[in-house]
């Protein structure tokens, strides 16, 4: 029995990385996926690829940290699906550099794109889920909501206001049939891991694939992230609420 059979996802973040290789498994498992993120050459290329292996997936060009653009997102959903089933909230984006020489203006954009964008996903899904008694919010957050990291302040402060809103909503909404919760990466073989482990690097941060190993003992492949998420989507994780599984392999642990 497919995991995810008759079940529509929405799938922010999701054209590249580890929100695509989620897109693609939630399909392989029987959901219609609806993709939104703001590379429209990615996505459409990834649905492409899918329906020609005959999945249902289709895409939407949102940046969803914009109102505007986060409801484009949710009514191409409902428009194609009829409803969301699960959302996961995948979108976001990391800066690194010291402290001090972040501006207001990155601040607003960490905050926007990592916690905002969040935020208003999840008060456009929760009165149709609400209506039917049953939901699921999965979020990626992060190890540095647990384990700060160096010239990543603004990205720590970020995740983790999302990362607590995750939470709280699993507290308010729990006896109303809602399931909300977090998967917590290391570093992970993505554009996204790529580009932090390239910004640290610039600033003498030990951060090659084999500090990484040091750290991990490997680097984590997409494939593994979207693993877990599909567990957090799907009935197998029906008594999992308000929790944080960390996919790091002992990165914040030891």
């Amino acid at each position: 029995m497919k995991r995810l059979l008759g079940r529509t996802v929405l799938v922010t973040g999701g054209a590249k990385g580890a929100g695509a290789a989620s897109a693609a498994l939630f399909a392989e498992e029987g959901a219609q996926v609806m993709i939104a993120d703001r590379d429209p050459e990615s996505g459409e290329a990834l649905v492409q690829a899918l329906t020609e292996r005959s999945l249902d997936v289709r895409f939407v060009c949102s940046d969803v940290s914009l109102p505007d653009q986060a409801e484009r997102a949710y009514r191409a959903t409902v428009d194609a699906f009829g409803r969301v089933d699960v959302l996961f909230n995948h979108a976001g984006i990391i800066i690194v550099k010291p402290f001090l020489e972040f501006t207001l203006e990155e601040w607003d954009e960490m905050m926007d794109n990592n916690a905002k964008s969040a935020f208003l996903m999840c008060r456009l899904v929760l009165p149709e889920m609400l209506e039917r008694g049953k939901g699921v919010l999965v979020f990626t957050s992060t190890t540095g909501v647990r384990a700060a990291t160096h010239l990543e302040t603004l990205y720590c402060a970020s995740k983790s206001a999302m990362h607590q809103l995750a939470r709280a909503l699993a507290v308010e909404y729990r006896d109303q049939g809602i399931r909300s919760n977090l998967i917590c990466p290391s570093f992970v073989r993505t554009q996204h891991g790529e580009h932090e482990i390239e910004q640290l690097r610039r600033y003498g941060v030990f951060a090659s694939e084999n500090d990484v190993n040091v750290m991990q003992g490997r680097i984590c492949e997409p494939e593994e992230i979207a693993e877990v998420a599909l567990f957090l989507a799907s009935d197998a994780s029906s008594f999992v609420n308000g929790a944080e599984i960390f996919v790091d392999n002992t990165f914040t642990a030891v």
